[in-house]
């Protein structure tokens, strides 16, 4: 297939339960969780963000755009790849992520508050 031949795979709701921005920590790579959005298709994808915390009400409508046949990476600490909002550091959440075309969606969490850090990526539950 060449450029403009994408056919649109993946899901079009992705849940991750178990989220928790670590702390920044001091050594040279610095603790983040991310989100991976791939969309294999050729219409750009509207990807929205919804936030379940334990004790208060969701955050919702935090909404990114994916380029058809681009992948975007959106690191939870950085506002301005969450529409301004800031997630809380050290704080347990869980996250749906809902995009109006199929897409195919990661997370991953880089903890590095011992030395021996921990780096893990997973996909979410998706149908």
């Amino acid at each position: 297939m060449g450029k403009g031949q994408g056919k649109a795979q993946g899901n079009m709701q992705w849940i991750f339960p178990d989220c928790e921005l670590p702390p920044a920590g001091d050594s040279l790579l610095k603790g983040h969780e991310s989100v991976i959005v791939l969309n294999l298709g050729n219409d750009e994808a509207n990807v929205r963000f919804t936030l379940y915390f334990t004790d208060r009400e969701p955050v919702r409508e935090i909404e990114v755009k994916v380029e058809g046949e681009r992948v975007r990476c959106l690191r939870l600490d950085n506002p301005d790849d969450m529409n301004g909002y800031v997630v809380p550091r050290e704080e347990q959440y869980a996250l749906k992520v809902e995009s109006d075309t199929p897409v195919v969606v990661q997370y991953g969490r880089l903890d590095t508050r011992q030395d021996n850090m921990a780096f893990y990526t997973t996909m979410g539950f998706s149908e």
